[in-house]
């Protein structure tokens, strides 16, 4: 394992960490907070490229984010009490209860977003459950599209590389799990497998959107990788990159773990 990455906040900047501990609904601060339109609706840079501009770090037990608008930093509390009446919100075909983390919160992203929304919080014990076409053992997942992790071979993104005139960074993937060594896509085939003393099932390789073609830096949408990958990693009109997984156990996990497989699909 040569990565790890958390994106606390759904669509918005991810952060790098040597070791996490991973959760039925994924890593611990993994997709826990949402913002959400005023209809209660999740967003993301599908619709809102700009969100790609609000990077996220962890200090202090808080999250830090930021916005080359604003001269200061937003901060809220990783471990947060939810305070007030739940909200209904909307993740894809899913409602599910959410809470608002303070008024004061929703106003900092309404402002540097320039469009009316929430910051809303997730708590643990709330369900959502995966699809049931691909639970192993009924389990649930955080504000994530519909997975709890996702990991991507780094020879995937290399082989990926070498047929586009300007070369793309992992984070346009934005996946929980980077590996080095294998074949290209070779994860796509990966079933039953551990990472350290985690066991995980890969259920279903990964649907990409528009969101490859947004530089994480600029907020700019192109047309890459889309138009390459479509051209060798098309099937069922979906582009596949990166492999979708539950976890079995529920452990520490490290930059540096051995991946074992030991059952292929």
């Amino acid at each position: 394992m040569s990565e790890i990455w958390v994106y606390p906040i759904k669509s918005l900047g991810g952060i790098r960490v040597s070791s996490a501990q991973v959760n039925e609904k994924g890593l611990t601060f993994d997709r826990r907070w949402m913002l959400v339109d005023e209809t209660g609706t999740f967003m993301t840079q599908r619709i809102l490229p700009a969100m790609a501009l609000l990077k996220v770090s962890m200090e202090d037990e808080e999250l830090k984010i930021i916005h080359g608008r604003k001269s200061k930093a937003h901060r809220i509390a990783l471990s947060p009490v939810p305070a007030g009446k739940g909200l209904p919100v909307t993740i894809w075909n899913d409602s599910v209860i959410a809470f608002e983390v303070s008024p004061e919160s929703s106003q900092w992203f309404s402002d540097v977003l320039q469009t009316k929304c929430k910051l809303v919080y997730f708590p643990e014990e709330n369900a959502r459950s995966v699809d049931p076409a691909y639970q192993v053992n009924n389990e649930h997942v955080s504000l994530a599209d519909a997975y709890p992790f996702m990991i991507i071979g780094q020879s995937s993104l290399d082989h990926l590389n070498s047929k586009l005139h300007e070369p793309i960074p992992m984070n346009r993937f934005r996946p929980n799990f980077v590996f080095t060594g294998g074949e290209p896509n070779e994860e796509d085939g990966w079933r039953n497998f551990t990472i350290g003393n985690n066991r995980f099932v890969g259920v279903k390789p990964c649907a990409r959107c528009v969101v490859p073609t947004i530089n994480q830096d600029t907020a700019e949408k192109g047309i890459e990788p889309t138009r390459t990958l479509a051209t060798y990693r098309k099937k069922e009109n979906k582009i596949l990159f990166g492999q979708n997984l539950v976890s079995i156990d529920h452990q520490q996990i490290k930059e540096g773990d051995l991946i074992t497989i030991q059952t292929r699909s």
